[in-house]
């Protein structure tokens, strides 16, 4: 395979995985997004990226070449001579080009796009050559066909990259990005000039082929004085020059576009270095530059500057992972200090999970035994309605136990709410920096007195002994479905309860207590039982527990018991987690709103897909970048 057939195949495979490459930084972008990181189009290399790489490797083997430099230093002048005519405005004043020009073989607009090659600018035909001098906001370049350069050049005059207006560096530098081949025009005055030595080093650290005009010169005594000059240049900058010419100090032949060029040779080799006085045309030996190698050469040295570890790529990378896990350190502190620790939540009324049990269980029972519970379910419920009734005259209307309920659980948010605004203060308040800004903002956002009047109307309308009958219901389902051999064992404890029914009923009576059903229910519920880890030891001193089915069981019965209380605190921790549930569910919708969900997003980051996928991509590209 000869060498250009190389390089066409090293560059369509190149093309494929740059292009692989941008579409997954994008994609990673959109994902970084609450990172906070600057942009990617804010990143010089992701414009080497786009205004590079991707138009060039899509395309034939064709050279940029732009002629760069300072204010006033006869840029336009060698682009003059390359044009063949006074295509660019020229005067002893600096006329300041503010925008590229550039000339295009002709027929090129016809297989290439010229607005891919220089992605950031509006293309403009270009008509007179003071055009390019206008004072426009937009990025704009100038273009016209010409017959001057060689076919496979675009050649280009570039605004000063040491001018006044920073404008002007961005475009100098977005053509600098496209280029293949910088011709440096130097002069005496402004070949050590900062702007310019900053400007030619990114060019060498791109690896851009770089070719040297110094123009004005004094000739013949500046040919002792301009090695001196280039060789500060060249260790100041980096650049290693393809080729190098002088021009000497000559007005009138620069307007006439008949100023000579002549070439020298780098490194000087001695003070007695033969000196070539022909003049030489550029276009010919710009033609005769070896195109495959220049331009695999600028490819390759855009490559590394965008995949060096610590730079580039990696460095995008290496933010994200750096500010993802200040994310996550930012979710594990909010995840480790709890919003509120609600150590008064009231237990669900036991008066109230009872009947709901008991509800329930009565839905399963069969025959006979259905008969008997529900007769002496009956008689309960008179007796129980007349003990009420005494109640009430004795003491007047007590609310309901749901209703009791309800003002403790209120009570109980009603400090949590506090407990909550206290640690997002604290948080607020600790310094960290990507809380502080997102508290500062829910703080101010949402007052304590409008988050309270709506969690108010909100709690107001929660019908929660529906919500405990729901739970009960649906816990007990699942007991019954996952553990068939227990619910087995319970319908035959319940047939030895509806057998023995009359006496337990009758002992009770006897005590005080009455059958055992609503009355028992209601004492034990209401009075004794404080505690749900305490049903056993304060039902009648541990002889008797209500539980499920209102089914006695007798001390010596432990395991049972043991099991029947275990449920039961299940399904008060259940109700319990379900109120605590809906309390956080609230405070996120009218408080936090999205913050877990972006934290923990955030945290994530550089565990995408694309991420790693952004990595292995670079990793690539820069072993081919450094390859010989």
């Amino acid at each position: 395979m000869s060498t250009d057939e190389t390089h066409r195949s090293q560059q369509a495979r190149l093309s494929d995985q740059v292009q692989e490459l941008h579409d997954a930084l994008l994609s990673l972008e959109s994902q970084s997004e609450l990172l906070q990181i600057p942009e990617l189009r804010e990143r010089e290399w992701f414009g080497l990226l786009t205004e590079k790489l991707i138009p060039q490797l899509s395309s034939e083997a064709f050279l940029v070449v732009a002629v760069v430099g300072g204010t006033n230093i006869g840029k336009s002048v060698i682009f003059n001579h390359l044009a063949g005519s006074r295509s660019s405005a020229t005067s002893p004043l600096a006329s300041g080009t503010k925008h590229p020009m550039c000339l295009v073989p002709p027929g090129f607009t016809e297989s290439f796009d010229l607005s891919a090659i220089f992605p950031g600018f509006e293309l403009t035909e270009w008509a007179d050559a003071d055009q390019p001098l206008q004072e426009i906001d937009e990025d704009r370049l100038f273009w016209r066909t010409s017959e001057t350069p060689a076919k496979t050049l675009l050649v280009l005059d570039t605004p000063d990259i040491d001018s006044d207006t920073k404008v002007n560096w961005a475009r100098a530098d977005k053509i600098r990005l496209c280029a293949d081949v910088l011709i440096a025009v130097l002069t005496q005055q402004k070949y050590n000039d900062a702007a310019i030595k900053e400007f030619f080093r990114k060019a060498a650290s791109e690896d851009k082929a770089v070719i040297v005009v110094f123009n004005q010169c004094l000739l013949p005594d500046d040919e002792v004085y301009w090695p001196v000059w280039l060789e500060t240049f060249c260790e100041e900058t980096g650049v290693d020059p393809e080729l190098l010419y002088i021009a000497p100090s000559d007005r009138r032949a620069a307007e006439d576009n008949q100023l000579p060029f002549f070439e020298r040779t780098w490194p000087f080799l001695n003070d007695t270095h033969t000196l070539d006085h022909t003049p030489r045309n550029l276009n010919t030996d710009l033609a005769n530059l070896k195109f495959a190698e220049i331009r695999m050469r600028t490819l390759k040295g855009s490559l590394k500057t965008i995949s060096e570890p610590g730079q580039g790529v990696a460095g995008y990378l290496g933010e994200i992972r750096t500010r993802s896990d200040e994310f996550e350190s930012t979710a594990r502190l909010l995840a480790t200090h709890n919003l509120a620790e609600i150590k008064n939540w009231p237990p669900a009324p036991n008066a109230v999970m009872i009947a709901a049990i008991r509800e329930w269980w009565a839905s399963q029972r069969e025959g006979w035994q259905a008969s008997v519970h529900n007769f002496y379910n009956f008689i309960g419920s008179g007796i129980s309605k007349t003990y009420e009734f005494a109640k009430t005259k004795l003491q007047g209307e007590s609310l309901s136990p749901i209703e009791e309920y309800r003002n403790q659980e209120w009570e109980a948010i009603l400090g949590a709410i506090e407990n909550v605004y206290e640690k997002l203060e604290w948080f607020r308040d600790s310094g960290n920096r990507l809380l502080q800004p997102r508290l500062e903002n829910l703080l101010s956002g949402t007052s304590r007195t409008d988050l309270i009047q709506k969690l108010q109307s909100a709690h107001a309308q929660c019908d929660l002994e529906l919500e405990l009958e729901d739970l009960v219901a649906e816990e007990l389902k699942r007991f019954r479905d996952e553990s068939p051999q227990f619910y087995s064992f319970f319908k035959k404890l319940d047939s030895v309860a509806a057998a023995a029914r009359p006496a337990t009923s009758i002992v009770l009576f006897v005590s005080g207590f009455g059958p055992v059903g609503d009355v028992a229910g209601n004492l034990v519920a209401n009075s004794m039982l404080q505690s749900v880890v305490s049903v056993t030891g304060d039902v009648a001193g541990g002889t008797i527990a209500a539980a499920v089915g209102e089914t006695a069981i007798s001390s010596t019965a432990s395991s049972g018991a043991g099991f029947l209380e275990a449920k039961f605190r299940r399904l008060h921790a259940s109700f319990t987690a379900s109120r605590a549930t809906w309390l956080g569910r609230l405070l996120k919708e009218n408080l936090l709103g999205e913050l877990p969900e972006q934290l923990n997003q955030a945290a994530t980051v550089s565990q995408v897909a694309e991420y790693s996928k952004v990595q292995d991509l670079t990793a690539q590209l820069r072993s081919f970048a450094n390859s010989k």
